[in-house]
């Protein structure tokens, strides 16, 4: 046997090159496979994102500086794959002197073009939206989901039936008034027994109205007698059980309770009273000082945000703002806590606008 045929030269050639031709130009989807990766990729930059808004914000107002909120509008992500196969061979005869020749070449350019729309929020109904108090029901709707009435009474509300929360109004805290203190720890207690609630009802001549109640039937005595306090304290009827659900910042009639609740601003202001002020800002008075706790005071902060030269090594959130990086610890509950439900509240408190608005577009490559 002296050699290979012909024939069996050109089946090999033509076998290599429909191997190659396959290998480079397989069939794949690409779409697909992005689904998983950009959808949570993308919802956890915008939560990112939302959290340093935030917080950012509450720096800015200690600073007495502009609070500035912008919107991420779409994100429009495009991808492209183009592929290609370049195949040659020569198949020479037996006596030939350039022998057979097979060459194979490929190319694959891959594109993510992600275009971003910014919107900032601008507008008299954003503002309306920052100054307006935030409607009870609104308020009440969020203890009725599940959250503690205790934190979420004391972050959005300046007063109940003219019983005063901590305020920082004008940077001057003025601290909460016993009974408000008490009556908030009472309703927690209530509510975690089920006594405690909100329904709105129809009122043929006043249209719906949200209305809190206290349940009587099969209330344990102790939780009986702390509904009873409640209504002591906040100088409702002793006998009522249920009453309407007003704003006013001073009491109201026998079967209503008066919420004096909070504009986004003034809950911004509250929260960056807690916030630490580094001690060359104190002395140039860029920023309100840090507000001194009573004497008598020795329970722990609601909202605790730190501030240092140095960037944290973990945080909840970090800014930096003027030279100095300001954050919230990651193990700190509480604060990150309070931060979720200003960005729930900042919804509800319909800061967004239909007007036309500038729109920032910036491609990124």
């Amino acid at each position: 046997m002296t050699g290979i045929s012909t024939n069996m030269k050109q089946t090999v050639l033509l076998f290599a090159v429909a191997s190659v031709a396959l290998a480079l130009t397989g069939c794949t989807h690409l779409g697909p496979k992005t689904v998983a990766v950009d959808r949570f990729d993308y919802s956890s930059a915008i939560g990112e994102s939302w959290k340093q808004q935030i917080l950012l914000n509450v720096v800015k107002m200690r600073y007495m500086d502009l609070p500035v909120f912008v919107d991420v509008a779409s994100i429009v992500s495009g991808y492209s794959m183009q592929t290609g196969v370049s195949v040659n061979g020569t198949l020479s005869s037996a006596n030939a002197y350039q022998g057979d020749f097979l060459a194979a070449g490929g190319q694959a350019i891959y594109t993510d073009r992600p275009t971003i729309t910014y919107v900032p929020l601008t507008g008299e109904k954003f503002l309306r939206g920052l100054i307006t108090p935030i409607d009870p029901k609104n308020i009440f709707s969020m203890l009725q989901s599940g959250y503690a009435a205790d934190f979420i009474l004391a972050l959005t509300v300046e007063s109940l039936n003219g019983v005063r929360n901590r305020s920082a109004a004008g940077g001057i805290v003025r601290e909460a008034d016993p009974e408000f203190v008490r009556a908030l720890e009472l309703i927690r207690d209530v509510q975690a027994a089920g006594a405690f609630g909100m329904r709105v009802e129809e009122d043929k001549l006043k249209g719906s109205e949200a209305v809190v109640f206290f349940r009587r039937d099969d209330v344990a005595a102790d939780i009986a007698a702390k509904a009873a306090e409640v209504r002591q304290l906040l100088k409702l009827q002793a006998a009522g059980q249920k009453f309407v659900l007003t704003y006013s910042p001073v009491r109201a009639g026998e079967n209503e309770l008066a919420v004096n609740s909070r504009s986004m601003l003034q809950i911004l202001g509250a929260f960056s009273s807690y916030m630490e002020v580094p001690e060359a800002h104190v002395k140039d008075h860029s920023a309100a000082p840090s507000f001194e706790k009573a004497a008598s005071e020795s329970r722990k902060d609601p909202v605790q945000i730190h501030s240092g030269k140095d960037k944290p090594a973990s945080s909840y959130a970090a800014v930096q703002y003027r030279d100095y990086w300001f954050w919230v610890d990651v193990g700190d509950w509480r604060t990150k806590r309070a931060m979720s439900a200003i960005a729930f509240f900042f919804t509800l408190a319909e800061t967004g606008g239909n007007e036309k608005l500038p729109l920032i577009t910036i491609p990124a490559q």
